[in-house]
């Protein structure tokens, strides 16, 4: 294998590299990343078996071949170099010799057979998705995604496609951890029949990486499910994402219905006020308390070890009084995936759940357990 190559494309493409590959170091041979150079292209393969990227550029070729590399050693070499041309040679013990001016690197490398088989697909049944609204649907339910490892299905972000009879479809998301809950909705005009009516768990970390690669799309990208693996298409950028396997629980029955109290207030002011006042809550808990009157709600919180604090802000509200305990950490989160100037919290008393909206956008429904404070 021998090539040249742009600096700067190569830098790019490697970048998308580096968080796919394996870190752990329980398989070693997911720390590299496999080079393949044919067709006047060069082709690059990333994966820990969980997630696989594929991209290629092209490329001057003096002789195809392939080789597999460390992906961290290759990306900071590469990315320290002056812009321009470079050459890359595959030697005959597997190591790569990197060209450019003046210097030269070797770098040890492993035999290409060694890499593990990229996953392929044979499905041409995809959905055209708009970047941006799929971005704002996985920023809107991530944060809501379990860590515990023993709940494993709910280590990711449930995503279905539901058509309606006259042919709109209906896009929703779905996270919880068992205190918090996130669903978002957004329409469609057309459906395609892979994800028609059911429902896929999506893993965080694939996530994370499909909104990495969307932050670089402007307009459409390419989407199917084929057995256990999601597709994402850009171009000539293939991500895959092994989904996650079982049975996601019936969310519906965790999301209140017929609360009695509303409670219209300034999203600003209150992650402000919850910011201040948190710093003297339980530094683990993080509890805060919402004493609502007639017009006012007073933030709260008390440690003592540290102390107290308190606030008062002007609401819109006439219902009874209610004193209700929240992680102060559960309500940021939701109040940060909110780009509206008022929210919506609607709750029952101290020990039901409460519910967050946008005020416009009914759509966008959080759920937060309350907590005893």
């Amino acid at each position: 294998m021998k090539v040249k190559i742009n600096k700067n494309n190569f830098s790019t493409i490697l970048a998308r590299s580096q968080n796919i590959v394996e870190k752990r170091n329980t398989m070693p041979v997911l720390v590299n990343v496999l080079l393949e150079v044919k067709d006047n292209y060069l082709k690059i393969f990333s994966t820990d078996l969980e997630i696989s990227l594929t991209d290629n550029i092209p490329v001057d070729v003096i002789e195809p071949g392939k080789v597999a590399v460390n992906a961290k050693n290759l990306f900071n070499i590469i990315k320290e170099l002056p812009d321009g041309d470079i050459l890359l040679e595959k030697q005959s013990n597997n190591w790569l010799k990197i060209l450019k001016d003046n210097s030269e690197f070797n770098i040890v490398g492993i035999s290409p057979d060694e890499y593990p088989v990229f996953p392929t697909y044979n499905t041409s049944n995809f959905m055209v998705l708009d970047s941006n609204f799929f971005s704002e649907m996985i920023e809107k339910t991530i944060y809501s995604v379990s860590n515990d490892e023993t709940r494993y299905h709910l280590n990711g972000v449930y995503f279905e496609v539901k058509s309606e009879k006259n042919k709109n479809i209906t896009y929703r998301m779905v996270a919880t951890d068992g205190h918090r809950l996130s669903l978002i909705d957004r329409k469609g005009e057309k459906s395609v029949d892979s994800f028609s009516n059911q429902g896929v768990i999506i893993p965080r970390k694939g996530l994370h990486e499909l909104r990495k690669l969307l932050d670089g799309v402007d307009g459409t990208f390419e989407m199917a499910i084929e057995g256990s693996q999601l597709i994402i298409k850009h171009n000539s950028t293939i991500l895959m994402i092994r989904l996650i396997e079982g049975k996601y629980p019936n969310y519906k029955q965790l999301i209140p219905h017929n609360l009695k109290q509303k409670v219209l207030m300034n999203r600003e002011l209150l992650v402000n006020s919850l910011k201040r006042v948190s710093l003297l809550s339980n530094q683990k808990s993080k509890g805060v308390t919402f004493k609502l009157t007639k017009g006012k709600i007073e933030v709260s919180s008390n440690n003592p070890e540290l102390g107290d604090a308190k606030e008062q802000l002007d609401i819109d509200y006439s219902g009874d009084e209610i004193k209700i305990g929240f992680n102060a950490k559960y309500l940021l989160d939701v109040l940060n995936s909110i780009d509206e100037e008022n929210i919506s919290l609607e709750i029952n008393d101290q020990s039901s759940p409460g519910l967050m909206k946008p005020s416009k956008d009914t759509d966008y429904t959080c759920v937060v357990m309350p907590m005893r404070i």
